[in-house]
Order: C-alpha cells, then structure tokens, then sequence
C-alpha cells in the first residue's frame, strides 16, 4: 500500500499527557520516549513473524492504543539512562524490559472485511503508520531543538475503507510466485496462466496498467528489480591474458623450436663457461621469445576486449515501453517485470511476456525451438519468449520474467562469443610468411650442412687448435660445437620469419577507431573486405535523408491544394463529413501513438518518421483527437505494412452502427488504382474516369519531382447485413480521400560524400520503395545521378521492369543502372546477386526486416543503427550508429586503410627478412658466426609502428582491391628489392672490409654492422609509409603512435650496444662510431625517393598471383 493511500485513509493522533505528570529532568524524558518508539518497533517484529506464518490472516486493525505508564522516578539512579552517551549497562537493558512490560496495548476489532486481501491491506496501513512515528521521531532527535515531552499515550485510528469487495485490488506483485510466473512463459503453461486468472488478473497483479504500464519512478523501478531481478544475464569469463601468453607459447611450433634451441643453448653454455657467463647466449634467446610472445599476446588480448566491448554495445538494444502514461524508449537492460512494451515487425522480444494486443503479430522462435516457420501470437496464444523476433504485425505485451530467469538468459549465459573468426586476409599473410619461412628453413639447412662439412673436414677454427695443439677432440668439445652448428642454423631460420600478428593488432585499432566514429563492427571479417568494395546498394529513408526532418508540406483534396484544414478546431473550405473521415484515416490506421499528458502541453507523438509526420499533420492540421477516434470505432482487422504492397490497411466497426469502413494507405500510385470515386474539397463524391485518373496520376507525378513522397488514403463504407462478417479489407471501388507530400531532406554533406565514392571508383546504386519520379530527383540532389543520367530509362528503373528482364539482359544493364524505385525485397535480393554475378564486391545498406536476405547475402551488410530493425542488426557485418550515409565513407575509408597497411608491413617485413637471410649466410659459411641475431624487436616494434597509420584521403583517390589480386604488388618489389639491395651491400662491405676502413677490431665491427642493420630498418619504417608517395613524411606529425614506437626502437637499440654489452654481445660504439652508422642508414631516403622516380605498372606480378593470393 502506498503513502498516498495511507495519508487517504488512516488518521495518526498523539496525545500529550504532559500535565498528568512532569518529569523533573529532561533524561526521564528521554528515557520514556525511547520506550515509546522501541516499542513500536516491536509491534513491528510481531507483524513480520505473524505474516511469514501460514496462519490465518489478521483480522481489521482499526484501533492501536499503546499506553506508557509511568515510571518511579527514584528507582532509576542517573547512570541508569546512561546509554544515550553510547553505554550499554545490563542494568539499562533490565530496566527498559520492566518498564515494557507495564505498557498495555489494546487491539480493537472495529468490523469484519469482505476478504482475505483487504485484512491484509489495513494491517499494512497500521505497519505503516508505526514507521511513520519512527520516522518522525528521528527527525526530531535531528534537531536541537527542545526536547520531546513525555509521550504517555499513542494512538493510531485506521478509518474504515468503503468499497466494493469486488474492486478490490489484489495482492502486491511482492507476494507472487515468481517461479510459477518464470515457468508459465517458458514452457508455454496455459494451466499455469489460469491460475494468476487470466492475462488481465496477472497484469493487475503485477501492479501495471494495460494502456498507462507501471509507474516507472526511480523507487518503482528499483523494488521490480530487487524482486525480479534485472535483464540481464550472467557471461561467461572472458580469456585473461595469462590464457593468451600460453597459446601463444604452446600453439606455435616456432615458439616451441626456440624454447628448446634456448634450454640447450642455457644448459651447454653455462656448462662451458659457468653460470657467469654461460647464460646469456641462452638469455637473450629467452628475450626475444618473451617479447615475441607479450607483443602477440597483448595485441589479441586487446582485440579480446574490442570485441567484447563491441559484443555488449551491439546486445544494447533499445525498446519502446509505456510507462507512467508515456510511450520512451529504454535500453533492453532496463526492462523490468510489469513493463507494457510496444512490438513492432523487425524487434528483439526484450523478455518473457504476454501477449496484450495487436493485429497479425508473428514471430521467429527458431533463436530458441529451432523451428523455422513463424508463429502467429494471439490471445489463444499469449506466450512471448525473450531473443525471438517479431516478422509480422504489431501489439503490446506485458513482462513477466527478465534476465536469468529466461530461457534465452540462460542459453545466452552458457555460451561466449568468439572472435576468432578465418579471416582471408590473416589466412593470405599466413602463405606470405610460410613462403618466407620456408626458403628460411631451406637456408639454415644449407648452413648446418656447410658448417657440418666444415666441421669433420677440421676448417672451423675450435677444430684447427686442437689440431695444432695435437691434441683429440673431446666428445664434449664435439656436442658443444655441434649445439653451435645447430644454434647458427635456427637463429637465421628463426629471425628470417616475419612478425605474424599484425592482422590483429590493426583490426584491433581500427575497430577502437571505427567505434569513435559511430561504426560498429559485428564481424571482423567484414574490415579486410572492405577495401575491394566496387559497390554499394543503398536505401533512401534515413540514409541519404534525414529521418528526423520528416514533415507534411503538401496537402491535397482531389485536384486542388489545401494550405490548412483547421485552425482553432474551426474547418476551413473543407467539408466536415470529409474533415472527419480523413481523421479516422490517419488515428485508426497508423502504428503510432500520441500521447498529451496535460491539456496545456503539447502532444508527444512515437512510431517511424513516416507515421510521425502524418500524425503531426494530423494532430495541428486537422484538430485530430486519436482518443476520441480510437473510441468511437472496434478495429476488426489490421493489415500492416508491407514492402511488397507498399500499403496498410485497417478494418473497423463503428459502435452501435452497422457500418463497416476500410481504410488504407499507402503509396499513392498503388492507392490511385484501387480507387474509382474521389472527394472534392466541398466534400462532394466524383466519380474518376480516365481523364481524371491521369489528372491526379500528373499530380503524384509533380509532387515527385519535387522530392516528395506521395501518401494516398482510401476509404470504402459497407453496411453490414444480418448474419454477415466480414473480416476481409475491400481493395476494389474505394473512394480517394486526399494525398500528403511529405519532405525528407538531403543529409547535408551527402553530395560530397557519394562524389568521393565515385572517384574511389565505388558506384553508388540507390533502391527504394518510393516512386520513379521522387526516386530520380533525390537522386540527383544527392549526386547519384548526373544531368546527363536523370533522363536516361536505362539508369533509372522500377523494381517490376528489372524484374521482367531475362538473366542475360539484368547482366547486361546492371552496370548502368543507378536507381531502382518501386523495389521489393526480392528485387534487392535480385540486383546483389546479379552485380556479384558479374565479379563485383558488393556492399547493401539496409534497416528492414525485409532487407535481411539481401544484407546476407552481399559481401558486406552494413545496417542503421537507430532506425534498423533488430533483425536486420543481427544479419549485418556493421552497424552504422548515426545512419548516416557520410559514415559508410568513413567505413570504406579504413577497409582500404587496413589493406594499405598490411601492405606496408609485407613490404618492410620482406625486405628485412631478405637482408637477414643473405648477409647471415655470408658471414655463417665464411666466419661461422651469425652476425643478425638479435632483431626480434625490430620485427616486433615495426609491425606496430606500421599497421597503426590512420586514413588519409588519398586512399579515396585509388580505385578498389580485387579480392583475388596478391598482396605484393609491382610497386612494392620495386622498394623492397631496392632498400634489400642496397643493406645487404653496406653490410657486406662492412663485414669484409669494415676493419681495414675503419681499423676496427672484429667486436666492434660485428656491433657496427649490427647497429647499422637496425637503424637501416628505422629509417626504412619511414620509407614503407608511402609505397608510392616521394614525401614519406606527410601526416607523419599526425601519427604519435608511430614516432612513439620508432623512439622505443632507437632507446632498445640503443640500450643494446651501450648498456647491455655482454647480453647482446656488443662492444660499446663512439660518436663518430654512431655517426657513420646514421649516415649510412640515413642514404636509405634518397635511394627510396630516386627509387620511386622509375615508373612501374600498378598490376601486380603474375608469377606472384598464385603464391601470395
């Protein structure tokens, strides 16, 4: 029972006794006041005990006396009062009791009630007023103010309620059991659901109201929820990164291989040289491996998290319910139990629920059963099962369970997304490095067999002293050299082979970036695909036009034009007959809703832009009350709107009448055709003839070219015959009632953005529902079309001529066509598989439920995010957050971005491998040592460095990568063969003749060639940013990312040969040392730009095709 109710009926008196005995100090005050309320709250404890008994239910509570007698005030000494300062003396407690005691307490039974539920109602409203009295006597002990007088006598009058037991309410949803509530949904218990009586008794019992739904303050929402629990369900854990760290160890066979060559290499060498020394030859091994390891595992376990962060925005879906008289929409996490929701074809059924009202809903239950044909929800059967999907129709339903307490809960919380997905580009990388690390495998086996022979022939050096020495070759002699052979022949198989994570860490950052800029990625196979997109497929409503914008702006009554029906509820130049059949055109046959809270504010109007616009007209237009229409009229049946028909109709019964109306609405071409009378503005019925019919077909035809969508209502009126029902909607001999134009306009920007598609050489082809002559002006004004286009019958067409065409001619036109007006889904569906057909790649933008076969079947299916419905979300790779078309260019954007960057990494990546690979083999066959071992890091630091550039608009300028086309292109031979070329040159000539140039010792030129290697792949960072680009410096400020991995990379190398001597087995270097090694990797620039100077075709190398595709 509420307060409201309780300030109604129950009447709180408290008597001051004051003069029958004063106290002589405040503390016995005190002392009496506190037995006061203390014992309140015992009659509070008694009333809990009793109700928790399944007893019988307490009789009419309508008189509570609570008498305080007093007490001898010389048989407390001070100190007994003593717990007001915080003690807790026994002697306190002891006293308290006697004096509780003493108090009496009368419980009159003023008369019977009607029922079990009003007992329990009235006994509330006395529970109630004791926590008031509580409550006001902590206020007062709040205040320092003076203090309470003696409070000898309370009473509590509870005034009986007069009511008819029939109307009165029944128990609070507390006392339901929810169990019972749970399992009536899921297993579809219609016994179960008798037992609450009825849809209606349960909603009541829930506390809601069919048309006005709970109340929904913050208090109200809080208690559903700790009594039903909330809507969502329990996930499974996520992968840590420990997880990641260990598949990364044990799933990759190279990993593995240099664990084991680094244990031997540790066990042999501290064997050999002690554990001073021995260890870091082993150490520096166990390095690399360690940072190899965390650079892969962290990249995956940030594209873990990406995806579950992307996971829980894309299961954030938003409902439509009414609460406390309002239609709002929530997010699905805030549905609680009681909640009215609105259904709509395309939602999430957000919970469990009953079915309330509405017309021709069905749903897709095979998320749940498997079943795949949709099942029609009525009253016969009510049952609403939460992740199911409405494809049909519209109503409301009534939520009963949330969360964990559904069967989709629970199936939802036993299982985990998994976002690793074969992606295509990750699987033609994959060849690249496993042709790399072959001809690496195939080297190291050409070294151990060189060394081998060199070995048993007594060339190598260890071998060359013993013999000198005269002295046999120990068997440990023997293992130690050949744990060399074996070391020198997997360090350069191992160094050879490029970093393999940079799929992961770009699709990682591009998903961050792409989230920043109102793109949602569902699936991530979706990013590498979109830098081949050729074309893309589009809507009209809410992506080229703004869906918020939508509003009336022409109103016609036959052949003339009416500027305003209504002003101040008065009819202007219209007929009222006319005025009122075009009010219950728009209030009875509409899925939208409007609700006015006060009579002084303004109607607050729900339902899609379409309905929005029409009710508004309605509503300002024409004076329209939706209440007093929807009350005047029993709706018989509803045909929704349906993209095939683009129409909606409704059939309805006017009380105590026999009048039966149809109403529909709908494209006003289509309407046009089912209708032989119309109404002039004075009201007067016509018949349309031909003549006529072309009159008002010319109109629609205006109308469209002036970028309005045309709106036709038709009406018929049947008298009903005895004994005669009909249930069916006349479509023949309907009477023209009038026709809207509404205006949707342009997105501001959208010209510009579909002019940088075209020079990206994507085509833009737009589908729509609207007619051919509102379809080509839209088109134009968006740049879809040129001048030259708008009046070509080939670039525009209507869904039924495309569909008429044979294969071979769709095949044949498809590339000219540029807008398809009048479409059905089919049609759609039709035209993607024809462009794929046809070798294109093909991108649809869709937000219907309708639109879900086709979203499927392109290569990419983008979906609105605000306007989309549920169904085709879930069909999509990516959702667009703000429906706008300026969006799907930044989508395109960073697919190319990605394939860009992938392409840079390959070509950094080859041409150190190459580098690594000669100038190792070199100097193995002729020195036995390997000189380029330690360059992990630089693998490492340049993929991230690379795969991290951002989208520049030139991407924009180049047209789309085929799918089949191989990653390395002819332009990147050209700089990779060029940059190799030139390091395996310095180097060799530094190995060779570094000591008689610079007169070095071999420590410290094995450490100037080294240190010149890295700082050749440094600067070679700088050169792989542009593969075709002289300025490789533009936008370089741009990108912190980069500088910041590239400076890591100098202080490691620069630790490494100054600090860490012994480690890398490095000599420190002077300045002069230091500069020639900077001035030699710094040529790599000029021999990059002058590089770039030699003109190279842009396809790629056929011999290459079949290898890296």
């Amino acid at each position: 029972m509420s307060s409201l109710n309780f300030q109604q009926h129950s009447k709180i008196a408290i008597c001051d006794e004051e003069s029958r005995l004063n106290f002589k100090t405040h503390k016995q005050r005190w002392r009496l006041a506190y037995m006061a309320i203390y014992f309140i709250r015992v009659l509070v404890s008694l009333y809990k005990k009793d109700a928790n008994k399944n007893g019988p239910l307490l009789g009419t509570l309508s008189y509570v006396a609570i008498e305080v007698q007093p007490v001898d005030v010389g048989s407390l000494s001070d100190n007994s009062i003593s717990f007001l300062d915080g003690g807790r003396e026994k002697l306190i407690r002891e006293r308290v009791s006697e004096s509780l005691r003493q108090c009496e307490v009368d419980l009159i039974h003023r008369q019977s009630v009607y029922g079990a539920k009003r007992r329990w109602r009235l006994a509330f409203r006395a529970l109630y007023s004791a926590r008031v009295l509580v409550s006001l006597f902590k206020k007062v002990l709040d205040k320092n103010g003076p203090l309470l007088p003696t409070l000898t006598f309370v009473a509590i009058d509870v005034q009986p309620i007069h009511e008819d037991p029939r109307n009165a309410k029944p128990v609070p949803f507390l006392y339901v059991d929810r169990q019972k509530l749970d399992d009536m949904v899921r297993y579809k218990n219609s016994e179960l659901l008798k037992q609450f009586g009825g849809v209606k008794e349960l909603v009541l019992l829930l506390e809601t109201d069919v048309k006005d739904g709970i109340k929904g303050d913050e208090a109200d929402l809080t208690l559903r929820q700790n009594v039903f629990t909330t809507n969502r369900y329990q996930k499974l854990p996520p992968k840590g990164f420990p997880s990641f760290v260990l598949f990364e160890v044990f799933e990759d066979k190279t990993i593995c291989i240099l664990l084991v060559y680094a244990i031997l290499s540790l066990v042999f060498g501290i064997k050999q040289n002690g554990f001073k020394d021995g260890w870091y030859g082993g150490g520096s091994i166990v390095v690399d491996i360690v940072l190899v390891v965390l650079v892969s595992a962290v990249s995956k376990f940030e594209q873990s998290r990406q995806f579950e962060k992307h996971s829980t925005k894309s299961s954030d879906i938003r409902v439509e319910v009414v609460r406390d008289e309002r239609h709002q929409p929530t997010s699905i996490f805030e549905v609680v139990v009681g909640d009215i929701v609105c259904l709509k074809i395309g939602d999430q059924i957000p919970a469990d629920g009953l079915f309330l009202e509405g017309y021709s809903l069905k749903v897709d239950e095979s998320s749940i059963t498997g079943e795949s044909h949709h099942i029609q929800i009525d009253e016969r059967n009510p049952f609403l099962l939460s992740g199911t999907k409405v494809m049909d129709g519209f109503g409301f339903m009534v939520v009963t369970s949330v969360g964990m307490n559904t069967a989709w809960g629970k199936m939802m919380s036993s299982t985990s997304s998994d976002f690793n997905e074969e992606m295509q580009l990750q699987a033609r990388l994959s060849k690249i490095t496993s042709h790399v690390g072959k001809v690496g495998l195939a080297v190291a086996a050409l070294v151990f067999a060189v060394l081998l022979i060199q070995y048993f022939k007594g060339n190598t050096e260890n071998d060359r002293v013993n013999k000198d020495n005269g002295r046999k070759t120990k068997f440990v002699d023997v293992m130690n050299s050949m744990v060399g052979i074996v070391a020198a022949a997997v360090t350069i198989s191992m160094v050879a082979i490029p970093e393999g994570s940079p799929v992961a860490v770009t699709l990682a950052y591009s998903m961050k970036c792409l989230t920043a800029n109102n793109v949602l990625v569902r699936k991530l196979s979706a990013c590498e695909t979109l830098g081949s997109v050729t074309t893309v497929c589009t809507s009209k409503t809410g992506v080229l036009t703004l869906n918020n914008e939508v509003r009336v702006t022409e109103f016609r009554l036959g052949k003339e034009e009416v500027k305003k029906a209504v002003k101040g509820n008065i009819s202007l130049d219209i007929s009222g007959d006319l005025l009122k059949l075009l009010q219950q055109a728009v209030g009875l046959n509409t899925a939208g809703t409007v609700h006015k809270p006060h009579s002084t504010s303004l109607p607050e109007i729900f339902g899609s832009p379409t309905e929005k616009a029409i009710l508004s007209w309605a509503v300002f237009d024409l004076g329209m009350n939706i209440e007093e229409v929807k009350q005047n009229y029993k709706i018989i049946h509803v045909e929704a709107f349906n993209s095939e028909k683009m129409r909606s109709g409704v059939l309805v019964e006017e009380n105590n009448e026999k009048k039966i109306h149809t109403h529909w609405k709908g494209a006003a071409e289509m309407i046009l055709a089912m209708c032989s009378t119309y109404y002039d503005r004075a009201g007067v019925l016509k018949v349309m003839d031909e003549e006529k019919a072309l009159q008002l077909g010319t109109i629609i035809k205006n109308m469209g070219e002036k970028c309005l969508q045309c709106i036709a209502f038709a009406h018929k009126e049947v008298v009903e015959e005895s004994g005669q029902v009909i249930e069916k909607l006349e479509e023949n001999g309907l009477t023209l009632l009038g026709l809207v134009g509404l205006k949707n306009s342009c997105r501001r920007g959208i010209r510009t953005a579909v002019e940088s598609c075209t020079t990206a050489g994507v085509n833009i082809k737009m589908i729509t529902g609207d007619n051919v002559h509102t379809a080509r002006a839209i088109a134009f004004e968006c740049g879809i079309l040129n001048p030259e286009e708008v009046l070509d019958s080939e670039a525009v067409v209507e869904g039924v001529q495309f569909r008429d065409y044979s294969l071979e001619e769709r095949k044949e036109k498809i590339d000219k066509i540029r807008v398809m007006a009048r479409s059905s889904p089919s049609d759609k569906l039709m035209m993607v598989q024809c462009l794929k057909e046809k070798g294109h790649v093909v991108a649809v933008i869709g937000d219907g439920t309708d639109d879900a076969p086709t979203l499927k079947e392109a290569d990419i299916g983008l979906s609105m995010g605000i306007q989309g419905t549920e169904v085709a979300k879930e069909t999509s790779d990516i959702v667009i957050l703000d429906d706008n078309f300026i969006s799907v260019v930044t989508v395109l954007r960073w697919g190319r971005c990605i394939y860009s960057n992938i392409q840079k990494f390959i070509q950094f990546q080859l041409t150190l491998s190459i580098t690594v690979l000669v100038i190792n083999f070199v100097v193995v066959v002729s020195s036995s040592k390997v000189p380029l071992a330690a360059v992990s890091a630089v693998h490492t630091l340049g993929a991230l460095a690379l795969v991290t550039e951002k989208p520049i608009e030139d991407l924009m300028k180049k047209p789309p990568v085929g799918q089949s086309e191989p990653l390395i292109t002819n332009i990147m031979w050209r700089n990779l063969i060029a940059q190799a070329l030139y390091q395996v040159t310095i180097l060799l000539v530094l190995q060779f003749k570094g000591g008689f140039i610079f007169g070095l010792d071999e420590k410290v030129k094995s450490t100037l060639i080294f240190n010149t290697f890295v700082l050749c792949q440094v600067f070679n960072e700088f050169n792989a940013r542009k593969l075709e680009e002289k300025n490789i410096f533009e936008g370089l400020l741009k990108n912190k990312l980069f500088l910041a991995t590239v400076g890591l990379t100098i202080v490691h190398q620069l630790v490494m040969v100054e600090f860490l001597n012994r480690f890398a087995n490095t000599k420190r270097l002077d300045w002069g040392q230091w500069g020639a090694c900077i001035v030699l990797a710094a040529f790599s620039w000029p021999i990059c730009w002058l590089v770039k100077c030699i003109p190279v075709s842009g396809k790629q190398l056929a011999n290459q095709r079949d290898s890296a595709s």
